[in-house]
């Protein structure tokens, strides 16, 4: 029975169809051997007992025509009478003869034989007594052939007779002994085929019932449950109840109710997920159109800060040129100060000849008042100068102060060396202790040319610093242009591909709503279901509530570092 089971319902069937195939095969074979038998008692009836007893019968029949013929002639009035019953007899003779013919091919039994040659014997004898009866009615004898033909002839024909007579209850007897067995034989056949019928009836039930059983087992109900339970299901409705046996784990309306369940789970699943994922896409379609407003103001504050940034460093390489040009003066100022202080020197070591070289002397103080007016000139260009480098400049406009205090006061020492030249006889110990106080000066003037020179060097690399600096930055702020455009392509492509996720979610959701499930419990599976904002998004949100407030106090003009700062520090910067 096991084995049964697991055997494909298609097999089954084909092994229940085969046992009543085999069943009706044997039982046609039993009734074929049956109606054979029959049929053999009734071809020995037709063919062999019932012509022998018609055979017998007619030849019983043409004795008794010749022997009421024979009557007729015999007791006929006149010759001519008597020959009108000459035919008959004739007709009763060869009707009797066709029989004899037929019954000679039909003789089985023994007893009828026997008597058949007791027939033949005396059926001779008979004829020519016939004869002489019939010549003696046709001589007008009638008495004569009546007393011949109730005489010996009688004695002859009721032997023939008998022996006729015993032939025909021969074959009388031989035919009902053939109609009995035949019956017997029906009755047998009869009751063994139904007894056949019957066992072949309670077998095929029983088979019948087997794989019935077995497949009403694993359909676990009836075929047009399993149909209408899928017609449900492919229908879109999982509310419908499936009805199951005791104990009933492996039939085919368990798998459809396990799979009714399952594809309600799934169905649930996909609904709360398409949910989580219709406002987790909203979200991030808030946050991708905050995040776009928020990158388009950085860009403009990014163009805002590079074309700052530009005009700075147009600004700062001005500056270096200034520096440059201003180092290039101060070498020129340190130079001729050592050669004023040369020429000091010079003086110095001819003061005492002063009275004889006047004219040399205003010469000389002609030089130092060309010294002193350039010197004064150098000092109002390094203030120019000084006061477009601002700030930065404001210690070199000090020194440039003191550089022209110092070029006045050399004018101022020029004049009054002019005035003392006229004097120079009288005053030679003065005018040596003037010019040593000259050589004095120059050698300061010289140092701090010196110091200047060497301030102004530091000046120019200082700015040629700030100008690569600057450039540096102004190439940073570029690449930050640059990039914050392409986190704006990068945000439209998101805000898009969150849009064709939100159409898909629509359509999933529009394909799920075909199914009707039970909601109950639907709530609490949502909320176990959904899943968690991520990071980036939840940090997008919290940034897009908070931007407004950091928008209002953003300065109109940023500065580059505080903007640089910003950017960096921007939440939005953690997803690109």
């Amino acid at each position: 029975m096991q084995s049964l089971k697991n055997l494909k319902v298609v097999t089954q069937l084909v092994l229940g169809f085969s046992v009543v195939i085999v069943l009706l095969v044997g039982l046609g074979a039993f009734s074929l051997f049956e109606l054979r038998g029959e049929n053999a008692h009734v071809a020995e009836l037709r063919d062999n007992w019932l012509p022998s007893v018609r055979s017998s019968l007619q030849m019983q029949a043409g004795l008794r025509e010749i022997r009421l013929n024979e009557y007729r002639a015999a007791g006929s009035a006149t010759p001519a009478e008597a020959q009108k019953a000459e035919p008959l007899i004739e007709a009763g003779l060869a009707n009797y003869r066709r029989a004899d013919a037929e019954y000679q091919k039909l003789m089985t039994e023994p007893e009828e034989k026997t008597a058949y040659a007791d027939i033949q014997t005396l059926m001779p004898q008979y004829l020519d007594l016939d004869q002489q009866v019939r010549a003696l009615a046709k001589a007008g004898k009638q008495a004569d052939a009546m007393e011949l033909m109730t005489g010996q002839s009688a004695t002859i024909r009721d032997a023939i007779e008998k022996d006729v007579k015993t032939i025909v209850d021969v074959n009388v007897a031989g035919a009902t002994r053939e109609g009995e067995a035949a019956d017997r034989a029906y009755s047998r056949a009869i009751a063994l085929v139904t007894g056949l019928i019957i066992a072949a009836a309670v077998v095929a039930l029983g088979v019948a019932l087997v794989i019935a059983r077995g497949i009403a087992k694993q359909l676990g109900g009836e075929p047009r449950d399993a149909a209408a339970l899928a017609g449900d299901i492919a229908a879109g409705n999982l509310r419908v109840a499936v009805r199951l046996k005791a104990a009933d784990r492996s039939s085919l309306m368990f798998s459809l109710g396990a799979m009714k369940d399952q594809l309600t789970s799934i169905v649930q699943g996909i609904k709360t997920s398409s949910e989580s994922i219709s406002v987790a896409a909203g979200e991030i379609a808030q946050g991708n159109s905050d995040l776009s407003q928020r990158t388009e103001e950085q860009a403009a504050s990014l163009e805002e800060t590079a074309s700052s940034m530009e005009e700075l460093t147009g600004t700062v390489r001005q500056n270096a040129d200034n520096a440059k040009e201003a180092t290039t003066l101060a070498s020129v100022a340190s130079e001729i100060a050592q050669r004023g202080g040369e020429v000091v020197g010079r003086v110095v070591e001819t003061m005492h000849g002063i009275s004889d070289s006047s004219a040399k002397m205003t010469e000389i103080i002609s030089v130092i008042e060309g010294i002193a007016f350039q010197t004064n000139i150098l000092a109002l260009n390094a203030a120019v100068e000084a006061a477009r480098a601002g700030e930065q400049g404001r210690g070199f406009a000090v020194v440039a102060s003191e550089v022209r205090m110092l070029a006045q006061r050399s004018a101022t020492a020029a004049r009054e060396i002019r005035e003392l030249i006229g004097e120079s006889v009288t005053r030679v110990d003065a005018g040596s202790k003037l010019v040593e106080e000259a050589g004095s000066t120059i050698n300061e003037i010289v140092r701090s040319v010196k110091r200047v020179t060497g301030i102004m060097s530091e000046i120019s690399s200082a700015s040629e610093e700030q100008s690569t600096g600057i450039e540096q930055v102004n190439t940073a702020v570029s690449q930050m242009d640059e990039v914050t455009q392409q986190n704006a392509a990068l945000v439209e492509e998101a805000a898009a591909a969150t849009q064709s996720m939100a159409q898909q979610v629509q359509a999933l959701r529009e394909a799920v709503a075909v199914f009707r499930v039970d909601e109950t419990g639907s709530g609490s599976a949502a909320l176990a279901v959904t899943p968690a904002r991520s990071p980036a998004v939840a940090v997008a949100m919290k940034s897009a509530k908070s931007e407004p407030g950091r928008r209002a106090q953003r300065p109109a003009n940023q500065p580059a570092s505080a903007a640089s700062a910003d950017i960096a520090a921007a939440p939005e910067w953690q997803t690109f």
